[in-house]
């Protein structure tokens, strides 16, 4: 197997292993439509496997998404072969648009057009309520 360097673009490195594709939907980055490279139940020293997702050229990644579902990952910006940034995405207070209400009752799920919006309430248990009805997400 050869995966070759990138010359300009991102490296997510230290995502949890086999989670790869779920970060992918999550960050609504199209596998058929980007060129990158998924390294999957690789070895880690930190974590004993992780996955590694390699984007060649510029995507904006919403860190607030990225820290939501792999919050030990890091991200390497590349441009001309070489890092230049490390960044390290945190638990967001605040998720739009990236997970649903459950709730059958609320007015997200009613009313077409409203974005799904939800805050932290817990850290320690990654505890989202939603910020209209006050449903718990289930992650």
């Amino acid at each position: 197997m050869e995966v070759t360097s990138i010359v300009n673009g991102i490296i997510i490195d230290h995502v949890p292993a086999g989670t790869s594709l779920k970060v992918l939907e999550y960050l609504k980055i199209d596998p058929s439509k980007t060129k990158l490279a998924l390294i999957m139940n690789t070895t880690s020293k930190r974590y004993g496997s992780k996955d590694i997702i390699k984007i060649e050229d510029d995507k904006d990644i919403d860190l607030d998404v990225l820290g939501f579902v792999a919050r030990q990952a890091t991200v390497d910006v590349v441009r001309g072969g070489t890092i230049v940034e490390k960044k390290q995405p945190n638990l967001p207070e605040h998720i739009v648009g990236v997970i649903k209400c459950v709730n059958p009752r609320c007015v997200t799920t009613t009313e077409p057009g409203i974005k799904q919006m939800f805050h932290l309430v817990h850290s320690e248990r990654l505890e989202y309520r939603c910020d209209y009805c006050d449903e718990e997400a289930k992650l």
